[in-house]
Protein backbone atom coordinates (compact mmCIF):
# COMPACT_ATOMS: atom_id res chain seq x y z
CA UNK A 1 0.00 0.00 0.00
CA UNK A 2 1.45 3.74 -0.90
CA UNK A 3 -0.10 6.62 0.36
CA UNK A 4 -0.36 10.21 -1.75
CA UNK A 5 0.65 13.63 -0.61
CA UNK A 6 -3.26 13.88 -0.35
CA UNK A 7 -3.01 11.82 2.70
CA UNK A 8 -0.35 13.70 4.32
CA UNK A 9 -2.40 16.88 3.54
CA UNK A 10 -5.21 15.39 5.36
CA UNK A 11 -3.48 14.22 8.21
CA UNK A 12 -2.05 17.69 8.60
CA UNK A 13 -5.24 19.42 8.59
CA UNK A 14 -6.74 16.68 11.10
CA UNK A 15 -3.47 17.29 13.26
CA UNK A 16 -4.59 21.23 13.35
CA UNK A 17 -8.18 20.41 13.80
CA UNK A 18 -7.38 18.34 17.07
CA UNK A 19 -4.89 20.52 18.03
CA UNK A 20 -7.25 23.44 18.23
CA UNK A 21 -10.68 21.97 18.70
CA UNK A 22 -10.19 18.92 20.51
CA UNK A 23 -6.88 18.49 22.14
CA UNK A 24 -7.08 15.34 23.71
CA UNK A 25 -6.50 11.53 23.27
CA UNK A 26 -9.52 10.85 22.16
CA UNK A 27 -9.95 13.18 19.77
CA UNK A 28 -6.21 11.81 18.18
CA UNK A 29 -7.78 8.13 18.18
CA UNK A 30 -10.78 9.06 16.35
CA UNK A 31 -9.18 11.61 13.75
CA UNK A 32 -6.85 8.46 13.04
CA UNK A 33 -9.01 6.37 12.90
CA UNK A 34 -11.23 8.38 10.28
CA UNK A 35 -7.72 8.83 8.43
CA UNK A 36 -7.44 4.85 8.27
CA UNK A 37 -10.43 4.45 7.47
CA UNK A 38 -10.45 6.76 4.48
CA UNK A 39 -7.33 5.06 3.39
CA UNK A 40 -8.55 1.57 3.44
CA UNK A 41 -11.88 2.34 1.60
CA UNK A 42 -9.59 4.58 -1.11
CA UNK A 43 -7.31 1.23 -1.22
CA UNK A 44 -9.92 -1.02 -1.45
CA UNK A 45 -11.53 1.19 -4.31
CA UNK A 46 -8.81 1.22 -6.25
CA UNK A 47 -8.37 -1.08 -9.60
CA UNK A 48 -6.67 -4.36 -9.59
CA UNK A 49 -3.01 -5.19 -10.75
CA UNK A 50 -4.53 -8.05 -12.82
CA UNK A 51 -6.79 -5.83 -14.56
CA UNK A 52 -3.94 -3.77 -16.22
CA UNK A 53 -2.20 -4.99 -19.62
CA UNK A 54 0.48 -3.97 -21.02
CA UNK A 55 1.78 -4.27 -24.46
CA UNK A 56 4.47 -3.09 -26.87
CA UNK A 57 7.01 -4.50 -29.60
CA UNK A 58 9.72 -6.55 -28.72
CA UNK A 59 12.70 -4.30 -31.11
CA UNK A 60 12.46 -1.18 -32.67
CA UNK A 61 15.69 0.00 -34.42
CA UNK A 62 16.70 3.18 -35.45
CA UNK A 63 19.89 4.43 -36.74
CA UNK A 64 22.12 6.24 -33.95
CA UNK A 65 21.98 10.04 -33.57
CA UNK A 66 18.43 9.11 -34.94
CA UNK A 67 15.39 9.19 -32.50
CA UNK A 68 12.08 6.92 -31.85
CA UNK A 69 9.35 6.76 -29.84
CA UNK A 70 8.34 3.07 -28.13
CA UNK A 71 4.78 2.69 -27.39
CA UNK A 72 3.15 1.14 -24.46
CA UNK A 73 -0.20 0.48 -25.07
CA UNK A 74 -2.08 0.04 -21.51
CA UNK A 75 -5.33 -1.58 -21.27
CA UNK A 76 -8.40 -1.63 -18.64
CA UNK A 77 -9.75 -5.00 -18.43
CA UNK A 78 -11.49 -4.71 -14.94
CA UNK A 79 -14.66 -2.57 -13.90
CA UNK A 80 -12.45 -0.25 -11.86
CA UNK A 81 -11.29 3.02 -13.38
CA UNK A 82 -7.70 2.98 -13.41
CA UNK A 83 -5.66 5.81 -12.39
CA UNK A 84 -2.35 6.85 -11.39
CA UNK A 85 1.25 6.93 -12.83
CA UNK A 86 3.05 4.88 -14.55
CA UNK A 87 6.85 5.19 -15.10
CA UNK A 88 9.27 3.36 -17.98
CA UNK A 89 12.55 2.70 -17.10
CA UNK A 90 15.23 2.20 -19.52
CA UNK A 91 19.06 2.32 -19.54
CA UNK A 92 20.70 5.81 -19.18
CA UNK A 93 22.39 5.15 -22.76
CA UNK A 94 19.10 4.78 -24.25
CA UNK A 95 18.69 8.70 -23.96
CA UNK A 96 14.76 7.72 -22.93
CA UNK A 97 12.60 10.90 -22.14
CA UNK A 98 9.19 11.33 -21.13
CA UNK A 99 9.40 8.28 -19.48
CA UNK A 100 6.22 9.11 -16.63
CA UNK A 101 2.69 9.20 -17.71
CA UNK A 102 -0.56 9.87 -16.06
CA UNK A 103 -3.28 7.26 -16.10
CA UNK A 104 -6.80 7.61 -16.02
CA UNK A 105 -8.45 4.86 -17.65
CA UNK A 106 -12.24 3.84 -17.64
CA UNK A 107 -13.18 0.39 -17.84
CA UNK A 108 -12.28 -1.58 -21.11
CA UNK A 109 -10.71 1.41 -22.79
CA UNK A 110 -6.71 1.49 -23.94
CA UNK A 111 -4.43 3.94 -24.42
CA UNK A 112 -0.93 4.51 -26.22
CA UNK A 113 1.81 5.76 -23.94
CA UNK A 114 4.88 6.83 -26.63
CA UNK A 115 8.62 7.45 -24.37
CA UNK A 116 11.13 9.11 -26.95
CA UNK A 117 14.29 7.03 -27.11
CA UNK A 118 17.78 8.53 -28.31
CA UNK A 119 20.51 5.87 -27.90
CA UNK A 120 24.36 7.78 -27.15
CA UNK A 121 25.75 4.58 -28.51
CA UNK A 122 25.86 1.69 -31.14
CA UNK A 123 23.54 -1.51 -29.86
CA UNK A 124 20.60 -2.84 -27.79
CA UNK A 125 18.81 -1.22 -25.21
CA UNK A 126 16.97 -3.39 -23.01
CA UNK A 127 14.27 -1.89 -21.17
CA UNK A 128 13.43 -2.20 -17.41
CA UNK A 129 10.67 -2.69 -15.46
CA UNK A 130 7.26 -1.04 -16.21
CA UNK A 131 6.28 0.81 -13.05
CA UNK A 132 2.69 1.36 -12.00
CA UNK A 133 1.23 3.31 -9.17
CA UNK A 134 -2.63 2.87 -9.09
CA UNK A 135 -4.56 5.05 -6.82
CA UNK A 136 -8.35 4.89 -5.43
CA UNK A 137 -10.85 7.54 -6.51
CA UNK A 138 -10.26 9.63 -3.27
CA UNK A 139 -6.12 9.61 -4.60
CA UNK A 140 -5.29 9.35 -0.66
CA UNK A 141 -4.09 5.53 -1.38
CA UNK A 142 -3.34 2.64 -3.42
CA UNK A 143 -0.87 0.02 -4.48
CA UNK A 144 2.28 0.08 -6.30
CA UNK A 145 4.03 -2.76 -8.29
CA UNK A 146 6.21 -3.87 -11.54
CA UNK A 147 5.58 -5.73 -14.62
CA UNK A 148 8.57 -6.45 -16.98
CA UNK A 149 7.35 -5.76 -20.95
CA UNK A 150 9.88 -7.06 -22.92
CA UNK A 151 11.47 -4.51 -25.43
CA UNK A 152 14.46 -3.53 -26.87
CA UNK A 153 15.89 -0.66 -28.83
CA UNK A 154 18.79 -1.36 -31.41
CA UNK A 155 21.02 1.34 -32.61
CA UNK A 156 22.57 0.63 -35.85
CA UNK A 157 25.87 2.20 -37.26
CA UNK A 158 24.74 5.82 -38.42
CA UNK A 159 26.53 5.08 -41.82
CA UNK A 160 27.09 8.87 -42.45
CA UNK A 161 28.80 7.64 -45.91
CA UNK A 162 25.87 6.26 -47.62
CA UNK A 163 25.46 9.37 -49.08
CA UNK A 164 28.85 8.21 -51.39
CA UNK A 165 26.78 4.92 -52.33
CA UNK A 166 24.49 6.19 -55.04
CA UNK A 167 27.86 7.97 -57.02
CA UNK A 168 30.12 4.60 -57.05
CA UNK A 169 27.10 2.68 -57.71
CA UNK A 170 26.47 4.72 -60.54
CA UNK A 171 30.07 4.71 -61.39
CA UNK A 172 30.11 0.88 -61.13
CA UNK A 173 27.42 0.37 -63.63
CA UNK A 174 29.60 2.43 -66.00
CA UNK A 175 32.22 0.03 -65.79
CA UNK A 176 29.60 -2.55 -66.28
CA UNK A 177 28.22 -1.59 -69.09
CA UNK A 178 31.22 -0.77 -71.44
CA UNK A 179 32.89 -3.39 -73.62
CA UNK A 180 35.81 -4.07 -72.25
CA UNK A 181 37.65 -6.00 -75.02
CA UNK A 182 41.11 -5.86 -73.38
CA UNK A 183 39.96 -7.06 -70.31
CA UNK A 184 39.80 -10.76 -71.61
CA UNK A 185 41.09 -13.71 -69.78
CA UNK A 186 41.11 -15.37 -66.75
CA UNK A 187 38.66 -13.15 -64.12
CA UNK A 188 36.44 -12.19 -66.87
CA UNK A 189 33.08 -12.97 -67.86
CA UNK A 190 31.80 -13.23 -71.72
CA UNK A 191 29.30 -10.28 -72.58
CA UNK A 192 28.53 -10.19 -76.37
CA UNK A 193 29.84 -10.16 -79.54
CA UNK A 194 30.06 -7.23 -81.75
CA UNK A 195 32.11 -6.31 -85.13
CA UNK A 196 35.75 -6.31 -85.51
CA UNK A 197 37.63 -3.08 -85.66
CA UNK A 198 41.55 -2.39 -86.67
CA UNK A 199 43.35 -3.11 -83.88
CA UNK A 200 41.14 -5.42 -81.86
CA UNK A 201 43.67 -8.28 -81.01
CA UNK A 202 42.88 -11.64 -83.35
CA UNK A 203 42.43 -13.92 -80.75
CA UNK A 204 39.37 -12.48 -79.25
CA UNK A 205 37.48 -13.29 -82.92
CA UNK A 206 34.63 -16.06 -82.48
CA UNK A 207 35.20 -18.31 -85.95
CA UNK A 208 32.01 -20.27 -85.18
CA UNK A 209 29.77 -16.71 -84.77
CA UNK A 210 31.56 -15.15 -87.41
CA UNK A 211 30.72 -18.17 -89.92
CA UNK A 212 26.73 -17.79 -89.17
CA UNK A 213 27.39 -14.12 -89.71
CA UNK A 214 28.18 -11.94 -92.76
CA UNK A 215 30.41 -10.16 -90.52
CA UNK A 216 33.61 -11.01 -88.30
CA UNK A 217 32.68 -11.27 -84.37
CA UNK A 218 35.07 -10.83 -81.97
CA UNK A 219 33.74 -11.58 -77.82
CA UNK A 220 33.67 -8.60 -75.90
CA UNK A 221 34.27 -9.49 -71.73
CA UNK A 222 33.27 -7.58 -69.04
CA UNK A 223 34.75 -7.97 -65.03
CA UNK A 224 33.23 -11.01 -63.64
CA UNK A 225 30.58 -10.25 -61.31
CA UNK A 226 29.96 -13.30 -58.41
CA UNK A 227 33.36 -12.91 -56.78
CA UNK A 228 33.69 -13.06 -53.05
CA UNK A 229 34.70 -10.32 -50.54
CA UNK A 230 35.46 -11.71 -47.34
CA UNK A 231 35.81 -8.13 -44.82
CA UNK A 232 38.07 -8.94 -41.86
CA UNK A 233 37.27 -6.44 -38.75
CA UNK A 234 40.06 -6.51 -35.90
CA UNK A 235 38.26 -5.63 -32.72
CA UNK A 236 41.42 -5.97 -30.56
CA UNK A 237 42.51 -3.46 -28.17
CA UNK A 238 43.76 -1.59 -31.20
CA UNK A 239 40.72 -0.67 -32.66
CA UNK A 240 39.52 1.06 -29.10
CA UNK A 241 42.39 4.20 -30.19
CA UNK A 242 40.58 7.69 -30.53
CA UNK A 243 40.35 8.82 -33.83
CA UNK A 244 38.68 12.08 -34.00
CA UNK A 245 35.39 11.62 -32.43
CA UNK A 246 35.07 8.00 -32.38
CA UNK A 247 37.02 5.03 -32.77
CA UNK A 248 39.29 3.53 -35.21
CA UNK A 249 36.77 0.73 -34.74
CA UNK A 250 33.82 3.45 -35.67
CA UNK A 251 35.67 4.48 -38.93
CA UNK A 252 36.47 1.01 -39.89
CA UNK A 253 32.64 0.21 -39.69
CA UNK A 254 31.37 3.33 -42.04
CA UNK A 255 33.91 1.59 -44.78
CA UNK A 256 32.93 -1.76 -44.26
CA UNK A 257 29.12 -0.96 -44.71
CA UNK A 258 30.04 1.17 -48.02
CA UNK A 259 32.41 -1.15 -49.44
CA UNK A 260 29.75 -4.16 -48.66
CA UNK A 261 27.34 -2.05 -49.95
CA UNK A 262 28.81 -1.15 -53.17
CA UNK A 263 30.07 -4.98 -53.55
CA UNK A 264 26.74 -6.39 -53.45
CA UNK A 265 25.59 -3.64 -55.48
CA UNK A 266 28.71 -4.97 -58.33
CA UNK A 267 27.01 -8.70 -57.89
CA UNK A 268 29.66 -10.05 -55.67
CA UNK A 269 29.11 -12.31 -52.20
CA UNK A 270 29.34 -10.46 -49.54
CA UNK A 271 30.84 -11.91 -46.29
CA UNK A 272 32.11 -10.19 -42.96
CA UNK A 273 33.90 -11.12 -39.75
CA UNK A 274 34.48 -9.39 -36.92
CA UNK A 275 37.34 -11.16 -34.68
CA UNK A 276 40.15 -10.70 -32.01
CA UNK A 277 40.58 -13.82 -30.09
CA UNK A 278 36.97 -14.80 -30.91
CA UNK A 279 34.15 -14.76 -33.79
CA UNK A 280 31.96 -11.53 -32.25
CA UNK A 281 29.89 -11.37 -35.33
CA UNK A 282 29.73 -12.94 -38.83
CA UNK A 283 27.71 -12.31 -42.06
CA UNK A 284 28.00 -14.99 -44.31
CA UNK A 285 28.23 -14.03 -48.14
CA UNK A 286 25.58 -12.68 -49.37
CA UNK A 287 24.31 -10.40 -52.67
CA UNK A 288 21.64 -7.40 -53.31
CA UNK A 289 20.00 -5.28 -51.31
CA UNK A 290 19.70 -7.47 -48.22
CA UNK A 291 23.76 -7.32 -47.86
CA UNK A 292 23.39 -3.97 -46.51
CA UNK A 293 21.08 -4.08 -43.58
CA UNK A 294 22.68 -7.66 -42.66
CA UNK A 295 25.77 -5.79 -41.97
CA UNK A 296 24.51 -3.18 -39.62
CA UNK A 297 22.54 -5.39 -37.62
CA UNK A 298 25.52 -7.92 -37.43
CA UNK A 299 27.88 -4.31 -36.45
CA UNK A 300 25.42 -2.80 -34.07
CA UNK A 301 26.65 -4.57 -30.95
CA UNK A 302 30.55 -4.54 -32.12
CA UNK A 303 32.73 -3.23 -29.40
CA UNK A 304 36.87 -3.20 -29.32
CA UNK A 305 37.81 -5.82 -27.00
CA UNK A 306 40.99 -4.67 -24.39
CA UNK A 307 42.55 -7.88 -25.71
CA UNK A 308 45.71 -8.43 -27.99
CA UNK A 309 44.01 -9.84 -31.79
CA UNK A 310 45.31 -12.98 -32.48
CA UNK A 311 46.19 -12.63 -36.23
CA UNK A 312 46.74 -16.26 -36.63
CA UNK A 313 43.34 -17.43 -35.75
CA UNK A 314 41.25 -14.62 -37.99
CA UNK A 315 43.88 -16.05 -40.79
CA UNK A 316 42.70 -19.51 -40.00
CA UNK A 317 38.81 -18.03 -39.78
CA UNK A 318 39.05 -16.38 -42.99
CA UNK A 319 40.34 -19.66 -44.97
CA UNK A 320 37.54 -21.30 -43.84
CA UNK A 321 35.63 -19.31 -45.23
CA UNK A 322 37.09 -18.11 -48.40
CA UNK A 323 37.61 -21.65 -49.92
CA UNK A 324 37.89 -19.82 -53.45
CA UNK A 325 40.11 -16.95 -54.81
CA UNK A 326 38.41 -13.72 -52.94
CA UNK A 327 39.15 -10.06 -52.24
CA UNK A 328 40.34 -10.47 -48.51
CA UNK A 329 40.16 -6.71 -46.88
CA UNK A 330 41.49 -6.29 -43.49
CA UNK A 331 40.76 -3.36 -41.45
CA UNK A 332 43.51 -3.09 -38.54
CA UNK A 333 46.18 -0.86 -37.34
CA UNK A 334 49.93 0.26 -39.35
CA UNK A 335 51.64 0.44 -35.74
CA UNK A 336 55.10 -1.21 -36.23
CA UNK A 337 54.82 -3.81 -32.75
CA UNK A 338 51.62 -4.48 -34.65
CA UNK A 339 52.18 -5.39 -38.12
CA UNK A 340 55.84 -7.05 -37.66
CA UNK A 341 54.68 -9.06 -34.95
CA UNK A 342 51.19 -10.64 -36.04
CA UNK A 343 50.88 -9.57 -39.78
CA UNK A 344 53.66 -9.90 -41.53
CA UNK A 345 54.53 -13.63 -40.43
CA UNK A 346 50.76 -14.23 -41.58
CA UNK A 347 50.30 -12.35 -44.35
CA UNK A 348 51.45 -14.75 -46.68
CA UNK A 349 49.27 -17.38 -45.98
CA UNK A 350 46.40 -15.11 -47.34
CA UNK A 351 48.05 -13.37 -50.04
CA UNK A 352 48.97 -16.93 -51.93
CA UNK A 353 45.45 -17.61 -52.14
CA UNK A 354 43.85 -14.25 -52.26
CA UNK A 355 44.07 -10.59 -52.95
CA UNK A 356 44.75 -9.37 -49.64
CA UNK A 357 44.04 -5.34 -48.96
CA UNK A 358 44.95 -3.93 -45.36
CA UNK A 359 42.78 -0.76 -44.59
CA UNK A 360 44.31 1.48 -41.53
CA UNK A 361 42.49 4.52 -40.24
CA UNK A 362 45.79 7.05 -39.63
CA UNK A 363 45.03 9.22 -37.29
CA UNK A 364 44.97 12.97 -38.42
CA UNK A 365 46.63 15.25 -35.41
CA UNK A 366 49.75 12.87 -36.07
CA UNK A 367 50.43 14.44 -39.67
CA UNK A 368 49.09 18.32 -38.37
CA UNK A 369 51.40 17.66 -35.30
CA UNK A 370 54.29 17.10 -38.28
CA UNK A 371 53.69 20.23 -40.05
CA UNK A 372 53.66 22.41 -36.23
CA UNK A 373 57.31 23.54 -35.80
CA UNK A 374 56.27 26.69 -33.91
CA UNK A 375 58.34 26.80 -30.66
CA UNK A 376 60.46 23.91 -28.91
CA UNK A 377 57.39 21.48 -27.55
CA UNK A 378 56.08 21.69 -30.84
CA UNK A 379 59.36 20.92 -32.43
CA UNK A 380 59.72 17.57 -30.52
CA UNK A 381 56.42 16.47 -31.27
CA UNK A 382 57.03 17.30 -35.00
CA UNK A 383 59.66 15.16 -35.03
CA UNK A 384 57.93 12.33 -33.15
CA UNK A 385 54.71 12.64 -35.97
CA UNK A 386 57.85 12.58 -38.46
CA UNK A 387 59.09 9.49 -37.28
CA UNK A 388 55.71 7.60 -37.11
CA UNK A 389 54.76 8.69 -40.41
CA UNK A 390 57.93 7.48 -42.00
CA UNK A 391 57.65 4.06 -39.75
CA UNK A 392 54.36 3.59 -41.03
CA UNK A 393 55.83 3.96 -44.50
CA UNK A 394 58.26 1.50 -44.40
CA UNK A 395 55.53 -0.95 -43.07
CA UNK A 396 53.09 -0.14 -46.14
CA UNK A 397 56.54 -0.30 -48.81
CA UNK A 398 57.29 -4.00 -46.94
CA UNK A 399 53.44 -5.39 -47.42
CA UNK A 400 52.86 -4.03 -50.79
CA UNK A 401 56.12 -5.76 -51.62
CA UNK A 402 54.49 -9.04 -50.58
CA UNK A 403 51.68 -8.36 -52.97
CA UNK A 404 49.34 -6.51 -50.14
CA UNK A 405 47.36 -3.68 -51.12
CA UNK A 406 47.65 -0.65 -48.32
CA UNK A 407 44.71 2.13 -47.87
CA UNK A 408 45.82 4.57 -45.04
CA UNK A 409 43.90 7.56 -44.39
CA UNK A 410 42.38 9.45 -42.19
CA UNK A 411 39.15 8.43 -40.97
CA UNK A 412 36.73 10.60 -42.84
CA UNK A 413 38.44 9.58 -45.94
CA UNK A 414 38.61 5.98 -45.45
CA UNK A 415 35.38 4.79 -46.94
CA UNK A 416 35.68 6.80 -49.66
CA UNK A 417 39.41 5.69 -50.40
CA UNK A 418 38.10 2.12 -50.23
CA UNK A 419 35.29 2.14 -52.34
CA UNK A 420 37.30 3.73 -55.06
CA UNK A 421 40.33 0.67 -54.85
CA UNK A 422 37.53 -1.62 -55.48
CA UNK A 423 36.44 0.34 -58.55
CA UNK A 424 39.88 0.19 -59.30
CA UNK A 425 40.44 -3.23 -59.07
CA UNK A 426 36.89 -4.03 -60.47
CA UNK A 427 38.05 -1.69 -63.74
CA UNK A 428 40.86 -3.89 -64.32
CA UNK A 429 39.62 -7.12 -63.94
CA UNK A 430 42.27 -7.77 -60.90
CA UNK A 431 39.89 -9.41 -58.08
Amino acid sequence: MVVTGRMVLVATAAAVVVTIVWPSWLGVLLTSALICALGAIDRALTANSADVVLQRAELSVLRLGAATEIELTVTNTGARTVRGRLWDDWPDSAGATDREHRLALTPGHRVRLRTALAPTRRGDRTAGPVTLRLLGPLGLAGHQFRRRVPARVRALPAFRSERLLAGKVKRLQHLEGRNLADLRGQGTEFDSFREYVPGDDVRTIDWRATARATDVLVRTWRPERNRQVLMLLDTGRISAGRIGAGTRLENAIEAALLLGSLAAAGGDSVGLLAYDREVRTEVRGGTGRGVQPKLMHALAGVFPALVDTDAEGMVRAAVRRARRRSLIVWFTSLDGAAVTENLLPVLPVLAERHRVLIVSVTDPEIAAAATDRDGLPALYRAAAAESRIAEQAVLQESLRRMGVAVIAAAGPDVPGALADEYLELKQSAAL
